[in-house]
């Protein structure tokens, strides 16, 4: 029996139109998960406010940032969906015979029933049900798990299978801790930082030791950002958390799906496997809508640190697969914009894993490991 694959991520409008962005915003923030306040409030604030006045300026970023193939979150992971199914298909048919698994995509926010450009979770969950999948692997394609994206997304699959017979489905429900995920990350930046000495070499020697492929001189500075959310949403998720450096300086059974306690392991992960100093880098978080999300913020440390002098920052965004508004424009454009105009002298992005080989493998695993 084939077994089901279903890769989620969070959706994209359909175009950079204000009339596409507008429909995009309103399913995406009248979703509970993501403003979680009343239900009317949520209702007043999303349709009233939020969505009429930004949804001209968010359709000029998504025109910013668009290409001939339409948006980069969706054309990725397209890509993402074709690769892992190659991946899983060593020896493929014309008939498809042989295939033990069928990949399918869908977006968390999307038209219900599309099966165009932005796929929707119910689409893709019709097409495994047809093709008589013996159960489903649910892989939201979110590292970090957060209330806002891996439980909404999970929530919604749960919403959907109620409605009609469907195989046995598991769920995925976090791969920060993953250790070829970790891999894959330090692969993609393995451009902007040479390899680590080898053997033999001088003791206490690590990246900054070593010319930087294309770049001159050695980088001054590390910085992971996270997409935020409200502090609410961490202390609602676990009544254990503080949200501080200590409650999040390990993982447990307590903070294991704590969003803050993963982004800090995927950060002292990654750091240690590309040799990167604890002094040299710190933690963020971005996209902020008010003075009550997670802290420090991205743009205020950037800032920060060009009034210090520092001229050279690599910035990693881990809780992103795939390149799209948040990476591309708000680190790429903004955040170096903010940094050269406080006197830095350059600002690069470490790009999302998007196509990368030793992502794809990642998947491979996650899903085979689920068997």
């Amino acid at each position: 029996m084939k077994k089901g694959v279903l890769l989620i991520n969070l959706g994209s409008p359909d175009s950079p139109s204000v009339k596409d962005v507008r429909k995009y915003l309103k399913q995406f923030l009248n979703d509970p998960f993501v403003i979680d306040i009343n239900p009317i409030a949520r209702f007043c604030l999303v349709n009233f406010i939020i969505v009429p006045t930004r949804s001209k300026n968010s359709a000029k970023l998504y025109e910013a940032i668009w290409t001939k193939e339409g948006s980069p979150l969706i054309v990725h992971s397209k890509k993402q969906k074709e690769l892992l199914q190659k991946s899983l298909t060593p020896n493929p048919s014309p008939a498809g015979e042989g295939n033990k698994y069928i990949v399918e995509l869908g977006m968390r926010y999307s038209r219900r029933d599309s099966f165009g450009a932005s796929p929707s979770i119910e689409s893709a969950l019709k097409n495994l049900k047809e093709k008589n999948v013996s159960e489903i692997i649910v892989l939201p394609l979110y590292p970090q798990y957060a209330t806002s994206s891996t439980k909404s997304s999970v929530e919604e699959v749960k919403r959907i299978i109620r409605k009609g017979k469907y195989p046995p489905v598991k769920f995925i429900e976090k791969f920060y801790d993953d250790e070829n995920y970790i891999e894959a990350m330090a692969d993609v930046a393995k451009k902007y930082i040479a390899p680590p000495p080898p053997e033999g070499g001088k003791t206490g020697e690590s990246v900054f030791d070593f010319p930087l492929r294309g770049i001159e001189g050695a980088w001054d500075f590390f910085i992971f950002s996270y997409h935020g959310l409200p502090e609410r949403q961490i202390t609602k998720e676990s009544s254990h958390c503080k949200i501080n450096n200590e409650c999040c300086s390990s993982i447990n059974e307590h903070n294991k799906l704590c969003y803050r306690a993963g982004c800090f392991e995927t950060t002292r992960r990654l750091a240690q496997k590309l040799n990167i100093p604890k002094e040299k880098y710190t933690i963020s978080f971005q996209s902020r809508l008010d003075d009550k999300w997670l802290k420090p913020y991205s743009d205020k440390v950037i800032e920060e640190k060009a009034k210090q002098g520092i001229k050279k920052i690599l910035v990693f965004s881990p809780a992103f697969v795939a390149d799209c508004l948040e990476t591309i424009y708000e680190i790429g454009t903004e955040y170096n914009y903010i940094f050269k105009n406080h006197g830095g002298e350059k600002l690069q992005l470490v790009e999302s894993l998007n196509e990368n080989p030793k992502w794809i493998e990642a998947l491979r695993n996650m899903v085979i490991g689920e068997q």
